[in-house]
């Protein structure tokens, strides 16, 4: 039987043979782990990436009583915003290989309110 590891890297090479970031559309990668979630625009033709987010860049005390889902949608607010002073409007949009679902789609949604297209 196949672990969580190598079954989620089969999901994760699945995506990214369809996705890849371009200078004129990034890809908005997503990691999430069970204690933190991060959010990099990346160019992949160069391998750089352009803009990153992650939830500890919260205030210690601006996390305290919030839901997860309620930080990744910082996050995403984050992300956006600080894409938008870089000059992307469009990226493309990488789940990194999890279900779109809760802190994921929180990320998402608040990153298109923040500006980003996808």
């Amino acid at each position: 039987m196949k672990d969580i590891r190598s079954t989620k890297k089969v999901r994760q090479n699945r995506l990214r043979a369809r996705l890849s970031g371009t200078s004129a559309r990034p890809r908005l990668a997503v990691f999430r782990s069970l204690k933190h979630i991060t959010a990099q625009v990346i160019n992949d033709e160069i391998g750089k990436t352009l803009v990153a987010a992650t939830d500890k860049e919260l205030v210690a005390g601006d996390k305290k009583g919030k839901t997860p889902v309620e930080v990744a949608g910082y996050v995403g607010k984050l992300v956006g915003e600080k894409a938008k002073t870089k000059g992307i409007k469009e990226v493309v949009f990488d789940r990194g290989g999890v279900a779109y679902h809760g802190r994921v789609k929180a990320l998402a949604d608040s990153a298109r309110e923040s500006g980003l297209i996808f």
